[in-house]
């Protein structure tokens, strides 16, 4: 009776989205994984994170994932319209500019969405509190050396693997060692958001205001294109109200490498008074009841020309970092990850630099042209010029220029890479 054969393994740096989906197919491919995250533990019921948008595909693909994929559908709720209005911030009344009614989306909670990832993998992959130092390949590209450290007693460890996976964000370290003069793109714009959570509190006057306002939360995606500026609202499970708001400002001083800060008290209260000056009454309310809103710069980069080197490969916003307008940059993460396992089952470790390629090569073209296209939707949504046309002004906009909003125009939006068929 022969020897089984060793598994191959995979070290991933980065246990967000993006990293625990990994995860998920590189041990339906085979393969063994250590993840190595900076956080001290799983995210159990926090704030951390707020809402996103799972298409289709992306819904698909997790519920083949997690032992119980009816777990998916009650952690979300329906997101089965699109729709865009204006808001004019002088009289304080909304107009409906364009609906999609087949969207077919679900919205979740990024803490919720982990959480059902995480869970549903075997026990001790990830080590927590640990932060990625650096990487090497051996002489032969036969292995890569992972180096991290252990925030709570500073030991340094060392993972040798046979493939590492950056998933550790639009920061990445791993990329920077591979095109140093990448450099990511601010937007121009930061987005202030929160979630408010309303449970115990559904028939307060602020709940029934936003309910009158907005008839169709809890399964529609309300964008709101007011002078300059736009906003979010979508409603999320368990009584909680998703909500973000575009603002134009100079490019904040980023700390502690995180593109998330926490609001102070006098930028909230300078924040509400801005608010009142443009929004309906309704919204403005339900910022004001938001505890603890936080601050998103908004940033992308110009596509990268590969994402694989040797045995390292991108992954997520590590591989294409991306503005938030399309409702990608988890979809895009989840669809990586599918791609990435179906590849290296398909050539098997031992032909790892024809997998990396396949992987590549099925979704450069795609993330690199979906990456574009939100950037310009967001200047579209923002007001802000684009290179062929003048800004977009949503009271004298044609219709021909209010459908270019939808989502559906998104490159590849309903496309199924054919090794997932």
């Amino acid at each position: 009776m022969t020897d089984q054969k060793k598994k191959p393994k995979a070290v991933i740096v980065g246990g967000s989205i993006a990293g625990v989906s990994c995860a998920h197919t590189l041990i339906l491919a085979g393969w063994d994984v250590v993840v190595v995250e900076k956080s001290y533990a799983a995210p159990t019921g926090s704030p951390t994170g707020a809402g996103l948008g799972l298409d289709p595909l992306a819904l698909k693909l997790i519920q083949s994932w997690i032992k119980e994929p009816e777990l998916l559908n009650k952690a979300t709720l329906p997101l089965t319209i699109d729709q865009n209005d204006a808001i004019d911030c002088e009289k304080k009344v909304k107009w409906t500019l364009t609906r999609d009614e087949d969207f077919y989306c679900r919205a979740a909670h990024w803490a919720d969405l982990h959480a059902l990832l995480y869970n549903a993998l075997p026990p001790n992959l990830f080590l927590w509190g640990h932060h990625f130092l650096s990487f090497s390949v051996s002489s032969d590209k036969g292995s890569v050396k992972v180096k991290a450290t252990a925030h709570q007693t500073n030991e340094i460890i060392e993972i040798v693997g046979d493939l590492l996976v950056a998933a550790d964000g639009c920061l990445s370290s791993i990329r920077q060692s591979f095109v140093p003069d990448h450099k990511l793109r601010y937007s121009g714009y930061c987005a202030w958001r929160g979630v408010l959570d309303f449970s115990g509190n559904e028939n307060s006057e602020t709940i029934i205001g936003i309910r009158k306002a907005y008839p169709e939360l809890g399964k529609c995606l309300y964008f709101g294109l007011g002078s300059g500026s736009h906003t979010v609202l979508y409603e999320l499970l368990n009584q909680r109200l998703n909500w973000i708001w575009y603002v134009h400002q100079p490019e904040p001083d980023l700390k502690r490498n995180s593109m998330t800060t926490k609001a102070s008290s006098d930028t909230i209260q300078n924040m509400h008074k801005e608010a009142e000056k443009v929004w309906l009454p309704e919204f403005v309310r339900v910022i004001k009841e938001t505890r603890e809103p936080f601050i998103n710069a908004i940033y992308d980069s110009e596509p990268l020309e590969q994402i694989y080197w040797d045995n390292v490969v991108l992954v997520g916003d590590a591989a294409h970092p991306t503005t938030p307008h399309a409702v990608r940059s988890t979809n895009m993460s989840v669809l990586d990850a599918a791609v990435l396992g179906q590849c290296l089952k398909k050539w098997g470790a031992q032909n790892l630099q024809s997998a990396l390629e396949e992987y590549q090569s099925i979704r450069l073209p795609v993330v690199s042209k979906q990456v574009l296209h939100a950037r310009g939707m967001g200047r579209i949504k923002q007001g802000l010029v684009l290179p062929d046309r003048p800004s977009f002004n949503p009271k004298t906009a044609s219709s021909e220029e209010c459908q270019e909003l939808q989502q559906r125009l998104m490159p590849f939006f309903s496309d199924v890479p054919a090794i997932l068929l």
